[in-house]
């Protein structure tokens, strides 16, 4: 039977991946999501905090034998902060998130804004081999924080791997960190935009890792000597290329190698990953209102939402 996504895992990672608070003098927020409860001791290190729980769940048959159904869930997202003006704009934000992928918010795009070194989710990382390198492959040196703010945008500021070494490839290898169970995904498409040179012709050459096989799999490839967007979708047998961790690897080199006096050359703008999970098909804000707690002090300022949503399910028999 379908594993579907907890509702409240689905809205808490949705307003992680897209709520974006700016404060007066220019930075972003620091704003804790979670599942609830409220933790006034997260106001000591964070600018605010957002909870989402479940208020309740409704089963509705939509047929006469019950067979069809539409599970529908009222959701509690709340706003604390200490900061009047900072709760106006954490209000807004969460009103432009939901509504702005109130028909999507079982898809999340995973891509490298902000990454670095340290950072323990995304990586990338470049070699030089006649062979497609696994992904433990001690060969793989990792990008620097300048190489990755090459694809961090899809701008044309474009990482570029340079091998010369005769019958070599230039290879990256992109790692993804899935933040959804492996059971509840339903489609993972893997993409990078950028292209390849080569004595042989231009083109770049795509694979995901399979993790039962051991083996780069799923090949796609480009042709173009310009940027192009070379991508692979996963729906069936999706748990093999998603490790214990969370991790999805995608491998992308030069369709022909080096020569040895004419260099093999991958350039990457922008790589991503798309995930699919089964869970709610629709959510949207229902009401909200202000609750503040001013028998404290500071004042702790507080908006509470109910959103709605839902998700169609067929029982079997």
């Amino acid at each position: 039977m379908t594993e579907f996504e907890d509702p409240v895992i689905t809205i808490v990672r949705l307003l992680q991946k897209n709520m974006r608070v700016v404060e007066d003098d220019g930075p972003l927020a620091s704003i804790h999501i979670s599942r609830e409860w409220y933790n006034r001791e997260l106001l000591k290190n964070y600018d605010g905090q957002v909870t989402v729980g479940l208020a309740h769940s409704e089963d509705r048959k939509l047929s006469i034998a019950g067979k069809l159904r539409r599970r529908e869930c009222f959701l509690n997202v709340n706003a604390w902060t200490m900061d009047l003006t900072r709760r106006q704009r954490m209000r807004e934000e969460i009103n432009r998130v939901i509504r702005e992928n109130r028909n999507k918010p079982y898809e999340t795009q995973y891509d490298f804004v902000g990454v670095g070194p340290p950072t323990a989710t995304q990586k990338a990382y470049h070699a030089g081999s006649a062979t497609e390198l696994a992904p433990k492959d001690a060969g793989w040196t990792e990008l620097t924080s300048d190489e990755y703010q090459k694809i961090w945008y899809s701008d044309d500021d474009r990482y570029s791997k340079i091998h010369t070494v005769n019958n070599e490839y230039a290879l990256m290898i992109i790692r993804f960190k899935i933040a959804s169970r492996e059971q509840t995904v339903k489609k993972i498409v893997l993409r990078v935009e950028g292209y390849g040179t080569a004595p042989g012709g231009n083109g770049v050459t795509v694979k995901a890792w399979n993790f039962e096989t051991s083996a780069w799999e799923q090949a796609q490839a480009g042709t173009g000597g310009a940027d192009e967007w070379i991508s692979i979708t996963l729906t069936s047998s999706i748990t093999d290329f998603i490790d214990s961790n969370g991790y999805v690897y995608l491998l992308a080199r030069t369709t022909d190698p080096s020569d040895g006096t004419t260099a093999a050359v991958i350039y990457c703008d922008y790589a991503d990953c798309i995930v699919t999970v089964n869970g709610i098909t629709y959510v949207d804000v229902a009401s909200y209102r202000d609750a503040d707690k001013v028998d404290v002090k500071p004042f702790i300022f507080r908006t509470e939402f109910v959103l709605k949503s839902w998700v169609f399910e067929t029982i079997p028999f």
